[in-house]
């Protein structure tokens, strides 16, 4: 192949910048549909969003811990359960505190910066690592496989043609930045990616200074050479970065040893330099714990308490450049992972695939506090018992491209799929306020089946003050085994005979769910 039709061919499948800042690569999101409505949201509320991905299933019971449960938790995981002497307590918080490692984001909640959404995931959990985050990252159903990403579709209905004449007077900057070695689904749209990608520092760094990597003493080595200068000369957002790089500006003193950290010092840098990029992410791996995720001696200590104590001190480190260059009401930041981890550790002192896990959304324009209520352990848990899910993941992401980027609910609804998501109160401008949610909670309640344990038959009883309800049965691994009651109700006590001969013996969550209110209940079957 010809070196013209190498590059052509190359740029086609989308924008991969190697710029590397620091010693952290970065990737720009080149055309697609959502990214290119949000750079034209962001252009109008000068917005920005920072997503954090934790690579591999973070334990979410060990990361914000519900010390209401510790009498049932103790039991099935002694050799990881942090003691409930260490855990971080949380300002007029009781019954819920966060590991000890992360003292920066305990600041950070007691300061007001933190939204954390309890118990985050989808219906029927697919638990492959690479299933689950293409479900996370497309916003599709576990049994839908969707090419397409979240954002991506929403720039694409914006921005029609995209990328031609772009970049552009209106947006001459990347309509999204990922740091890691490519783009990610998430940026993906219809046709084609929308994001650039800075795939490390160093790169990064390369792009600023003019210089590129030394190619090795090869054959193909002048060739390889004229491949980098070809692509650092012709690279459209190229100039644009190294102009933010060179104005911005960190005010702030990172940690040193700590690659999250150093991710998010570059994206400071940018947005202080005057990148209108509304979107970036990245990543910190190293969350699949199987085996040794906490010390034998100390069980607040190890892997699990080390990637916890990075992402703690890099997301508060963060916060407070953003503070200092003053543009932190820009900028809100989110966390998620692909699932959590069982109820139950297993013997190599570790914990497996899971379901549901808390989600943190910071920054100073969040509502500050806890969505949901503590997971509730069951006196009696098996090895595939799950934490069920409260809040569907893509009610956090239609939150934040409603109420932070300021979408039309139909320009959300595409982006969603054409499925509609009830926001949550996560932003204090937001369409949910804190206080009508928590007002809506008390409006339901669903009381412990009778007889529970049951063999036969249950009876169910739960109250609403009247509108859309749906009763669901779930098991352990977080399937949906059957909806028991679903539509309008009026106002009252409500009450049902569930006939459970035809379940296996085991654990099951009861969940009523009646827009954002969620009253979950356990039922053993025998």
């Amino acid at each position: 192949m010809k070196r013209r039709n190498f590059l052509k061919n190359t740029a086609a499948a989308g924008t991969l910048l190697p710029i590397t800042l620091g010693s952290h690569k970065l990737h720009a999101f080149g055309p697609n549909s959502m990214l290119g409505a949000l750079a034209k949201a962001a252009a109008q509320t000068d917005r920005v969003l920072v997503i954090i991905q934790l690579n591999g299933g973070n334990d979410g019971l060990n990361t914000l811990i519900p010390t209401d449960q510790y009498s049932n938790l103790s039991k099935v995981r002694q050799n990881v359960l942090i003691s409930d002497t260490k855990v971080l307590g949380l300002s007029g918080k009781a019954g819920v505190g966060l590991h000890p490692a992360m003292t920066g984001m305990q600041t950070m909640y007691n300061n007001g910066l933190i939204s954390a959404v309890q118990n985050v995931g989808y219906p029927n959990p697919n638990f492959s690592h690479f299933r689950s985050t293409d479900i996370w990252m497309s916003a599709s159903e576990s049994n839908v496989v969707e090419p397409s990403g979240w954002m991506g579709r929403y720039l694409d209905q914006v921005f029609p043609g995209f990328p031609t004449a772009y970049p552009s007077a209106a947006m001459p900057d990347p309509l999204a930045i990922q740091i890691g070695a490519g783009v990610s689904l998430t940026f993906m749209g219809p046709d084609m990616n929308m994001a650039m990608a800075i795939t490390d520092p160093s790169t990064f760094y390369n792009l600023v200074t003019g210089t590129t990597d030394a190619a090795p003493s090869t054959p193909a080595g002048k060739e390889l050479t004229y491949i980098r200068t070809i692509a650092q000369q012709t690279q459209e957002y190229g100039t644009v970065i190294k102009a933010a790089a060179n104005t911005g500006k960190n005010l702030a003193t990172y940690p040193s040893n700590n690659p999250l950290a150093d991710q998010l010092k570059i994206v400071a840098k940018l947005i202080h330099g005057g990148l209108k990029t509304p979107v970036y992410m990245v990543s910190q791996g190293g969350y699949d714990t199987h085996s040794a995720q906490v010390d034998t001696a100390d069980t607040s200590k190890g892997a699990h308490a080390t990637l916890l104590q990075r992402l703690s001190e890099a997301i508060k480190v963060f916060q407070d450049d953003l503070k200092l260059l003053g543009v932190q009401d820009r900028v809100a930041g989110m966390t998620f992972s692909e699932f959590g981890r069982r109820v139950m550790s297993n013997f190599s002192n570790g914990t497996d695939h899971g379901a549901a896990a808390p989600l943190f959304v910071f920054g100073s324009s969040v509502n500050p506090g806890i969505i949901g209520n503590n997971p509730v352990i069951p006196a009696t848990v098996s090895v595939n018992d799950n934490v069920p899910m409260s809040f569907d993941f893509r009610q956090v992401y239609a939150t934040v491209l409603k109420d932070w980027f300021g979408l039309t609910d139909s320009e959300v609804k595409t982006a969603m799929l054409g499925k509609t998501y009830q926001t949550l109160p996560i932003f204090k401008a937001g369409s949910t306020k804190l206080e009508d949610f928590a007002d809506i909670l008390s409006r339901i309640s669903l009381d412990d089946p009778y007889p529970n344990p049951a063999s036969g038959s249950t009876n169910i009883r739960f109250y609403t003050d009247g509108g859309q309800v749906e009763l669901r049965l779930f098991d352990t691994m977080g399937s949906l085994i059957r909806i028991l009651a679903q539509g309008k109700h009026r106002s009252g006590t409500h009450e049902l005979i569930l006939d459970v001969g035809g379940l296996r013996p085991g654990n099951y969550f009861l969940q009523l769910a009646q827009g954002n209110q969620r009253a979950t209940r356990t039922l053993v079957v025998r």
